[in-house]
């Protein structure tokens, strides 16, 4: 019996998506097909629907979701029909350099950046026969997504399949960011430049590593109300002037944070989080930027001052461990995750929830 879901499919970069009715291969060995219960919609996905990060296409969008597993490839033991999970967007070669010093974030041979399954096809095919590549090799933003077992890790019973999605993307680069990439350390001074949901997760982890001081800075100040709600002990509202921001964090931390992170990705809140780390500080680089873009900072400052400059994708995550610890802290009240999310939307509002990311 063939199997057909909807999904959003991008047809050809900065045009809108649409949604198709797609055939869903079944799961070979190795693979599981998962039935979609949420996906989030990140700036990553905005990178692609825009075309600032071009990518196959026609692609099925969505790398952050979650899910139950409705069928299991042969062979596969470790893996139950109805098990909750969320979805990895990063699956690890597991044989390259970093992967064997289990850095799997670090991955540069990961199947998913060819956005097909591991051997080259596509799980995914059009009512003209055509395939259609899968985002990040799992394409969340559809109603079924046939993904390698490793892709898909179990949760435990009683998330919200919202909050799972967030945990395989937002949460994980966000929480990951300050308690493995920078391993800020209790009584620390932090700031966040930008307040989506990365920028949110960092304060959320920033209140896990019992940092002293959470300043939360953004141009909109009901992502200040809502940083606070989560964790922030202070907010700046940013304008046009970042010299005033820069001082305004500044006067909050007694000449600057230990720790800087920006998580929105442009060039000028990167520049501006550089010149926030003081003497002994330390920048953290977490939203993603246009390919190509680059941001330039005074040498010597950092030289002298024994500054540093992190990056960190996805939060240094290790899923199968990481995942299932960030929705233990969130069932336990400890990681208030349910705050990120904004609105619910169908699959047929895409565009709209594209549109809202746009204005902030």
């Amino acid at each position: 019996m063939t199997t057909t879901a909807r999904a959003v499919v991008l047809r050809e970069a900065d045009q809108p998506a649409v949604i198709e009715t797609l055939t869903v291969a079944e799961p070979r060995a190795g693979e599981v097909r998962v039935r979609m219960l949420a996906s989030g919609v990140c700036h990553s996905d905005l990178h692609v629907r825009d075309g600032s990060w071009p990518r196959p296409t026609p692609i099925a969008m969505g790398h952050e979701g979650a899910g139950v597993i409705e069928a299991v490839g042969p062979g596969l033991h470790d893996v139950a029909v109805g098990q909750p999970v969320a979805l990895s967007w990063l699956v690890p070669c597991g044989t390259c350099r970093a992967c064997r010093a289990r850095r799997p974030w670090a991955c540069p041979d990961s199947p998913s950046f060819r956005h097909r399954l591991p051997d080259g096809s596509a799980a995914l095919v059009d009512a003209d026969g055509q395939d259609v590549s899968s985002y990040c090799g799992i394409g969340t933003m559809a109603e079924m997504a046939v993904v390698p077992d490793a892709a898909a890790v179990a949760l435990p019973e009683g998330v919200d399949p919202a909050v799972a999605a967030l945990i395989g993307c937002c949460v994980s680069t966000g929480v990951g960011a300050v308690l493995k990439t920078a391993e800020v350390p209790a009584g620390a001074s932090v700031a966040v430049i930008g307040l989506g949901g990365v920028g949110l997760s960092i304060v959320m982890g920033a209140q896990l590593a019992w940092a002293s001081r959470i300043i939360a800075v953004d141009r909109v100040a009901r992502k200040l109300d809502v940083a606070r709600s989560v964790g922030a002990t202070h907010g700046v509202l940013a304008g046009d002037d970042r010299d005033a921001t820069l001082e305004a964090i500044r006067d909050l931390t007694d000449g600057g944070p230990d720790f800087v992170f920006e998580a929105i990705g442009r060039v000028q809140t990167v520049e501006l989080a550089i010149k926030a780390a003081p003497i002994g500080g330390t920048a953290v680089l977490v939203g993603m930027t246009p390919l190509g873009a680059q941001a330039s900072f005074a040498v010597y400052p950092f030289v002298d001052g024994s500054r540093r400059i992190l990056g960190s994708n996805y939060g240094f995550a290790e899923p199968a461990v990481d995942f299932a610890r960030y929705a233990a802290l969130h069932l336990a009240g400890d990681l208030p995750i349910d705050r990120l999310i904004d609105a619910r939307l169908e699959l047929d509002d895409v565009e709209r929830a594209f549109d809202a990311l746009r204005r902030g």
